[in-house]
Order: structure tokens, then C-alpha cells, then sequence
């Protein structure tokens, strides 16, 4: 406390002899003493402190799983590589090819469920489109749909259960 009262003194006392070295050394010695009042102040009262705790954003490490879109957003913003053998670029001549493929595939379905679930069901029967065969077989409980890969020989069978009540 007799520090910064010496200090108020100096700044107090005007001197037009003094040099302006001088008032720029009280001004300095005024800053120090204002500082060293203001960190006593703080000293004397509590510090507030919390606990630093790592929360990570990435969901892949823990962090929120709505955030996975949008960092996958940025991600692929950012990825300037590009697959040289890649072949995104589709004439209109190929979107039509997958269009058709796709709306024949989607009749060719609708063909094999009217027959094995229609209002006539057969008990077996054979469809051949595009080097593919599917082959059903119904039995009491299930569906047994077999599609063979007339070039590779590679076969899919699904089994679809028919849920059929006895009482």
C-alpha cells in the first residue's frame, strides 16, 4: 500500500523541469502499481476453474453420429482425386439401356409374382431373360426362387416362406 501512495505522490507533483523521460518513468512506475493492485484484488478472490474434458466430433472416435453426413459432405468437397479409370460420364444412349433393363426386369418380376402368389398359382415355373434363368418351386411352406448365371453358372437361391394359416 505505501508503494502505490509514493506512486500517486509522483504522478501528483508537477514538474516543468523535468524531462520527458521522466513523466514517461512515473507513468510506467503508475501502470506497474495499478497492476500489482489489480492481481492482489484477483488473488484475494476465489478462482473459478473447470475441469478440461475432450469431447470428439468425428463419429467415427465417439463423437455425435448426426455429424457423420455433413463431415462426409466436406470430405468428399475437398477430395480433389479422381478414379482415371472412371466412367461417370454416361452418354444418353446408356441412361436409356439401364432405364430399359430396369423397366424389363421390373415386368419380368411382376410376372414371376403373379405366378407363384396371383389368383392361378403355379407350382413351378421358368423365366429366361438376358443370359439369366430363375427357376420357383412352391412347395406347402415356402418359395424356393433359384437365378442361375448362364455365363458364370453362379446361382442365387431366395426362399420366400408363404405364411399360410391352417385351421
Amino acid at each position: 500500500m505505501g508503494a502505490s501512495m509514493q506512486v500517486g505522490l509522483l504522478v501528483g507533483r508537477s514538474d516543468p523541469a523535468r524531462s520527458k523521460c521522466a513523466r514517461d518513468g512515473r507513468l510506467s512506475l503508475t501502470l506497474l502499481a495499478l497492476a500489482t493492485v489489480s492481481l492482489g484484488v484477483g488473488a484475494a478472490s476465489g478462482a473459478a476453474a473447470q475441469d478440461l474434458t475432450y469431447r470428439p466430433i468425428n463419429p467415427t472416435f465417439g463423437g455425435n453420429p448426426f455429424n457423420s453426413s455433413h463431415l462426409l459432405g466436406i470430405a468428399n468437397a475437398q477430395n480433389d482425386y479422381r478414379d482415371p479409370q472412371s466412367t461417370t460420364g454416361s452418354s444418353q444412349g446408356d441412361i436409356f439401356a439401364r432405364q430399359l433393363q430396369s423397366r424389363l426386369l421390373s415386368a419380368v418380376s411382376s410376372q414371376l409374382v403373379d405366378a407363384i402368389f396371383g389368383d392361378d398359382p403355379q407350382e413351378r415355373g421358368t423365366f429366361s431373360l438376358g443370359g439369366q434363368t430363375i427357376n420357383f418351386v412352391r412347395d406347402l411352406e415356402n418359395v424356393t426362387i433359384t437365378i442361375t448365371d448362364d455365363a458364370t453358372g453362379e446361382i442365387t437361391t431366395i426362399i420366400v416362406p408363404l405364411f399360410v394359416n391352417v385351421f
